[in-house]
């Protein structure tokens, strides 16, 4: 059977650090971090990465009173990601467009409020939004996005941890490639900044970071990290078999080339570098690409001591010798840990990189542990090179679900 292309012909995404990708992907280039101080209730004042778009921008005041922050971010993003697509979506026959958003968590935010809420009338349930089921079912914010967009096609939330926001382009290409729709909006949001009950659980385990400077808070692979930087944020793409977007004359961000999904089996929160590297060895086999065949590898890495040795243990592994045009970077060290937008924004900041042939650093790294010690780890400065034709992107998540996706450089 002929293998079906699927491109990339629109984004869309807010971050800590930009609202729209040329904003983002100066800021990853001149170095601007985006994170800072907030008050979250019972736990006190915390570090964490807060999107400032306008939600007024494609929402009523009475829509972001009835919806959710997640539904919100989910709105903005496919609404931009649409727009930069270019497609006449007046036109478009709204049944054969399918939104696929992935999602670490929801629901909490909504219910630690309304628990709040009703805690100022002694717990009287007559006091409980009657908003409450609709906000917090687990496909609330494709759902939110499909109400504004009018989108009558398949739309639902993918969960899948802190993997989630590649699990979102990877089912929207398969989607694609089955033929259930034409035109698949996709990617990964997260509200989580907005749940104490994540910052709590976090800080129970000494995961949180901390740092005097908010900016610097959030370092993997430095020797002195110290914990997640809990963020929010999303990232949503449109993506479109290629002849559809090739007819239409769209412009191409990149193609879709290769992923791989597996999950650890070993632990409920500790990753497991066999099974990592396994997963990527598979995405690029996927793509029938070799390791050397790979211009940049974005990492999961979050900042926590551990969990970034472990990646690069698995990443040692699989790209060792033989790889000299092989990069490495991470956004989690601009932007914290956007849970379920993590790898989708990761993706997009990186995207740029096929045109300028700029990989963007790891930022806040003042001294790299040897243990995190990779070939070709581009550190604190920006690195011009010679090629980018392939993006590898890692995305890892609890309960130890593993993904990689790989997008290369279009050509005809």
């Amino acid at each position: 059977m002929k293998h079906t292309r699927i491109v990339i012909t629109g984004l869309g995404l807010t971050a800590p650090n930009g609202n729209s990708l040329a904003e983002f992907r100066a800021n990853l280039l001149a170095g601007v971090a985006g994170i800072e101080r907030m008050d979250i209730r019972y736990v006190g004042e915390q570090l964490a990465g807060v999107c400032h778009y306008d939600p007024l921008k494609y929402q009523r005041k009475k829509e972001l009173r009835v919806g959710t922050r997640a539904g919100s971010i989910a709105i903005y993003c496919a609404q931009e990601a649409v727009v930069d697509s270019g497609v006449d979506f007046a036109a478009a026959d709204k049944d054969r467009v399918g939104i696929y958003i992935g999602c670490t968590e929801h629901g909490n935010v909504e219910t630690e409020n309304e628990i709040y809420a009703i805690s100022k009338f002694n717990y009287d349930t007559k006091y409980w939004s009657h908003y409450h089921n609709p906000r917090t079912v687990a496909n609330n914010p494709a759902g939110e996005a499909s109400l504004n967009l009018g989108v009558t096609g398949p739309a639902y939330t993918i969960g899948a941890a802190c993997a989630a926001g590649n699990l979102g382009l990877i089912h929207a290409a398969q989607m694609l490639r089955l033929g259930e729709v034409d035109f698949a909006i996709c990617g990964g949001v997260s509200e989580s900044i907005h749940t104490f009950g994540i910052f709590a659980g976090f800080k129970s385990q000494n995961a949180l970071a901390s740092h005097a400077d908010p900016h610097k808070a959030s370092r993997p692979f430095d020797s002195a990290r110290n914990g997640i930087v809990v963020s929010e944020g999303g990232a949503l793409f449109t993506l479109e078999r290629l002849e559809d977007a090739q007819a239409r004359g769209a412009k191409i961000y990149g193609e879709i080339a290769g992923y791989h999904v597996n999950s650890d089996a070993s632990d409920y929160v500790l990753p497991n570098p066999t099974r990592q590297a396994q997963c990527v060895r598979k995405a690029i086999a996927h793509a029938a690409l070799t390791p050397a065949d790979i211009h940049i590898v974005n990492t999961h890495a979050t900042s926590t001591p551990l969990g970034d040795i472990q990646e690069c243990e698995a990443l040692r592994t699989v790209f060792g010798e033989g790889c000299p045009d092989t990069y490495f970077n991470n956004t989690k060290s601009y932007i914290g840990h956007c849970m379920g937008a993590a790898g989708a924004l990761e993706l997009a900041g990186n995207l740029p990189a096929f045109d300028d042939r700029i990989v963007h650093p790891t930022i806040n790294v003042d001294a790299l542990d040897p243990a995190c010690a990779l070939p070709n780890l581009v550190l604190n400065s920006p690195r011009q090179v010679v090629r980018v034709d392939t993006i590898l992107n890692n995305s890892f998540g609890m309960l130890g679900i593993n993904s990689a996706l790989i997008v290369k450089r279009f050509t005809a």
